[in-house]
């Protein structure tokens, strides 16, 4: 019983001493995400913001809904900030109250006392995750669309040229479809060109002058087809005057269907990726944009690891030298990674590298950080 008694009292002293260490935490990581938030408008989204009010005249109205549309991209990037800032901050008020002296002096390790950073800042990682995943791309299109309609006053495009259609079955490419010029209207095509494959293969082309949408279905007009053999040569199967287009899209879907990557979900650009990669396309660039997807959230635990080790060396600094000294590492951390993204995008590093390698150094920077931490005080 009195084995089970103390148990019973370290675990509510270690739970204190959790929510104590979190509570010193959350303060300075909520004056990040308005610092940092702050800065980033100041440094660019407020030059842009002042243009289209002077410049252009733009409504208020306009100017904060563009500004609420873009806040998501943003906080992606000042999230991880905010995280390595709590660290810095809170580990450093810790140490000049000679509170990590104490708990070492009580027999805790370095590792014990940064746990609940490393269990909040997992969570923040994934929630940052998520956020990428739903809010990011909703708000980049709805920004899109306030800029272009409201902004610069373009009427809806009249025509959508060079459309590209992909269809997949069971995760093979069935067939390519591309659109020279297609007026949204009412459907008219002009030069498409249709690919469909057999097991991955291109087997057969179709190339047609027109198109048009007719009660509800697609049919090209004036083309021929073409059969590709094996061994690749092209032979001319028959021409025709009309061929009805199996499509199970309107004008308004086709035209829609084509998005960029930063409007995509990574469902969505991976699928992107693998079309591309089955009709040949150089995919470096779309594989770099998927796994910074998934690598960038991480930041947010790989810093904070780093904030905290730094943190805790014995010192009395103001908040203002940690803000400095988070920016400084911020800096570092996003030049590392721009540099590693400009290789993977060409292609000399394999891009799963490329947009990990970041993490992967400030990862043992921090645990180099922490061991030596262990031996202070």
């Amino acid at each position: 019983m009195s084995r089970y008694n103390a148990a019973t009292s370290d675990y509510f002293k270690f739970k204190v001493l959790d929510k104590f260490i979190l509570k010193e935490l959350m303060g300075p990581f909520f004056f990040g995400i308005m610092s940092f938030t702050i800065i980033l408008v100041a440094g660019s989204l407020l030059f842009q913001i002042a243009d289209l009010v002077i410049q252009r005249g733009v409504s208020m109205g306009v100017v904060i809904r563009l500004f609420i549309y873009y806040l998501p991209k943003i906080m992606a990037y000042t999230i991880p900030m905010s995280c390595l800032l709590a660290a810095l901050l809170g580990f450093g008020k810790l140490s000049a109250n000679s509170e990590i002296v104490a708990l070492k002096s009580a027999g805790l390790s370095f590792q014990r006392i940064v746990r609940p950073v490393i269990i909040a800042t997992f969570i923040i990682s994934i929630a940052a995750f998520f956020i990428n995943e739903t809010i990011v791309p909703v708000s980049e299109r709805a920004a899109a669309n306030v800029m272009m309609y409201e902004v610069f006053k373009e009427s809806p495009p009249l025509f959508k040229e060079k459309i590209f259609l992909k269809e997949e079955g069971g995760g093979v490419l069935k067939r390519v479809i591309y659109i020279d010029k297609m007026r949204i209207s009412d459907g008219n095509m002009e030069e498409i060109v249709v690919q469909e494959f057999d097991d991955g293969r291109l087997a057969r082309i179709i190339s047609a002058k027109s198109g048009k949408w007719i009660y509800g279905s697609w049919w090209i007009e004036k083309g021929n087809v073409f059969e590709v053999n094996k061994e690749g040569a092209v032979d001319l199967l028959f021409k025709f005057d009309r061929q009805a287009l199996t499509l199970n899209m309107d004008p308004d879907q086709v035209s829609n269907a084509s998005q960029k990557p930063d409007q995509m979900t990574i469902p969505e650009l991976f699928n992107a990726i693998k079309l591309d990669e089955r009709s040949g396309s150089n995919t470096a660039k779309l594989w770099m944009i998927f796994h910074l997807r998934l690598s960038v959230p991480w930041a947010c635990m790989v810093l904070a690891l780093v904030g905290a080790a730094l943190g805790s060396r014995p010192q009395r600094s103001s908040s203002s030298v940690g803000l400095g000294l988070s920016v400084i590492i911020v800096f570092v951390y996003y030049v590392i990674l721009s540099f590693t993204q400009s290789l993977g995008d060409a292609g000399y590093l394999p891009p799963v590298i490329a947009a990990w390698i970041a993490n992967v150094i400030f990862l043992v920077i921090g645990l180099l950080l922490c061991r030596n931490a262990n031996k202070l005080g």
